[in-house]
């Protein structure tokens, strides 16, 4: 697709029909009607020094769906004044790739302007697809860009990767989602200014608050609202009860296979771990409404109570554990309490990792240190002739003797590893630990 055969082409990289989505109409031309990404965008910044000098290199852009990768790839292609060629990784091949090749090519021969090749999704190609791009790519024509909502250092290959400058792009600020309602309300060319909308301020805030930074997300809304609402004295009212019955219950950014996934796991734990039940309960929430498995969440709770707060209460274990099987047995939405009644309290209980530490430490002279026998007195003495081979021999048990305990060697090297805190019910258990090593390292005789 040549956008520049007129002047015309060169102020929109695609010509907006009534039919399409009003997202899709209301796509930028230039960067100065981009709005957003001040990160990257703006006097002085990489990536505009770029576009500006004409100096494009391969790129990729990832971030949250309607943060506008696609709208930046045309807006760079109107800029650099670059044909425009794009693919969507979900249904192309690698046919499609090279027929694409082929036509930058030709592009090229005939006018000496390069081909910017936007491919949508980019993380779907498996690394053979993404292969064939390489050599191309490198010579400079096409100019790759690629758009991702995954973590492109994880599924992008890295020679690939290498060879592109990788930006990230955020959700949109309210400010700038608020420029776009109000110059797609009020734009009659490509806009819904032609219908006469009235937006109300207090819908205006409420779109750009729920719309999680997605533009496409706001931008719809309006669009339904607007269309369905009839007119009144030639004018339509978008109130914010029109605005709330448009956005309906708003997605929230979770995909079970993407980074927002793991994100807000790891927030989710790290939360407990830090005592903090609310920032712990909002990232349950989170997890609740986006519908995750109430298991999932259920298991890090347990990982959490035994990692973080340990033998510091060992209630909170049985307390996760509980969560866990009642999630299971009643599912959701009743799931829902005692998820948050572990997750506070998980969250609230004094911390203590000593014996994850210790276990660690343990596993660590197993594999890297030499075996270590099991002392004769501790062997098995439950079968024929163990006592002639002096199994068990000088074995005392422990509960024969004062206190329940009597010094002996348990390994064959003296060995630390659980080290208790002063944590919670911890403190107990160290105090305990210290008070039998008074206890005389000669035993008196068994007690009566």
């Amino acid at each position: 697709m040549d956008l520049f055969a007129s002047k015309a082409d060169r102020l929109s990289p695609q010509a907006p029909k009534n039919s399409e989505p009003l997202a899709v109409r209301m796509r930028p031309r230039t960067l100065a009607e981009f709005a957003g990404q001040r990160h990257i965008l703006g006097p002085g910044k990489l990536l505009t020094r770029a576009i500006e000098s004409d100096r494009i290199s391969s790129l990729v852009f990832f971030g949250p769906p309607g943060t506008g990768k696609t709208t930046l790839a045309f807006v760079i292609a109107n800029e650099t004044r670059s044909h425009f060629d794009a693919l969507n990784a979900v249904v192309s091949n690698v046919a499609e790739i090279r027929k694409s090749i082929d036509r930058a090519k030709k592009h090229f021969e005939i006018d000496q302007r390069k081909t910017i090749l936007f491919i949508d999704e980019i993380h779907r190609f498996n690394k053979a697809q993404q292969d064939v791009l390489m050599p191309d790519v490198e010579k400079g024509n096409p100019i790759l860009i690629g758009a991702t909502t995954h973590n492109p250092f994880f599924s992008i290959v890295s020679a690939l990767l290498s060879r592109s400058l990788v930006f990230e792009l955020k959700p949109l600020e309210s400010e700038d989602l608020k420029i776009l309602l109000r110059r797609a309300a009020s734009d009659r060319e490509r806009g819904l200014g032609a219908l006469g909308v009235e937006l109300d301020d207090e819908a205006l805030h409420f779109l750009a608050k729920v719309s999680d930074g997605d533009a496409r997300r706001a931008l719809s809304a309006l669009e339904i609202g607007t269309l369905t609402t009839p007119p009144v004295g030639g004018k339509i009212r978008f109130t914010q009860t029109v605005a709330e019955e448009s956005i309906q219950k708003k997605a929230v950014v979770y995909d079970a296979d993407e980074d927002e996934h793991y994100d807000t796991i790891s927030a989710f734990i790290k939360s407990m771990r830090g005592s903090d039940p609310d920032a712990a309960l909002y990232y349950l929430a989170k997890m609740i409404y986006a519908g995750e498995d109430p298991r999932f969440i259920a298991r890090r709770i347990v990982i959490c109570a035994a990692e973080d707060v340990g033998n510091a209460d060992p209630q909170a274990l049985v307390l996760a554990n509980a969560a866990l099987q009642v999630s299971e047995f009643i599912g959701m939405p009743e799931a829902r309490i005692p998820l948050a009644q572990a997750t506070a309290y998980v969250a609230s209980a004094p911390k203590s990792n000593a014996a994850y530490l210790a276990i660690e430490a343990a596993l660590k002279d197993v594999a890297e240190g030499k075996t270590l026998p099991v002392p004769e007195h501790l062997k098995d003495t439950h079968y024929r002739g163990a006592e002639k081979l002096g199994h068990g021999e000088g074995y005392k048990y422990a509960h024969d003797y004062e206190g329940h305990f009597v010094d002996q060697k348990y390994l064959a090297e003296e060995r630390r590893y659980y080290i208790p805190t002063e944590q919670g019910f911890e403190k107990n258990i160290k105090k305990h630990l210290e008070s039998l090593k008074s206890c005389p390292k000669d035993p008196p005789s068994p007690k009566k």
